[in-house]
C-alpha cells in the first residue's frame, strides 16, 4: 500500500490515556478483535459516521505507518475495501498530528479542509 499515514479516531478519554501512557493498546473493539482498527484518509469520515455517530469532540490522530510497517496489515472490511490494522500497541511516537472532530448542526462530524 502506498499510503504513508493512517487515522485512528479516539474518544477524548482514550486520547488523554494515550497521551498519559505514551502507548495505546486499543479501544474495546480493538482489544476484542486483536488489532487496532485504523482508516485511510478516504475511509475516516465513514468510520466516524458508522462507529461514532453523535459523539462530539473526538480526536482523530494521524499515524505515520513507516515505523510500524512490520505490524501493519491491510485487511478487507466494509465492501471489501482494505483497511490498515495494527497488530501491536500504538506508540505515541508514531503520531504525526491530530484534529478534534466536532459535530455540525445536523450531527455530522466536521473534518478540517485538507485533512
Amino acid at each position: 500500500m502506498a499510503d504513508l499515514f493512517a487515522f485512528k479516531i479516539l474518544t477524548a478519554d482514550q486520547y488523554a490515556q494515550f497521551k498519559a501512557d505514551g502507548i495505546f493498546h486499543g479501544a474495546p473493539v480493538d482489544l476484542a478483535d486483536g488489532y487496532i482498527h485504523m482508516s485511510t484518509r478516504e475511509q475516516a469520515a465513514e468510520t466516524a459516521a458508522k462507529h461514532f455517530a453523535g459523539q462530539d469532540s473526538l480526536v482523530m490522530v494521524m499515524i505515520d505507518l513507516a515505523p510500524l510497517a512490520e505490524a501493519i496489515r491491510w485487511d478487507p472490511s466494509r465492501g471489501g475495501a482494505l483497511f490498515p490494522h495494527l497488530y501491536a500497541p500504538l506508540p505515541i511516537s508514531a503520531m504525526a498530528g491530530k484534529v478534534i472532530l466536532r459535530l455540525d448542526e445536523a450531527g455530522r462530524h466536521q473534518f478540517p479542509a485538507g485533512f
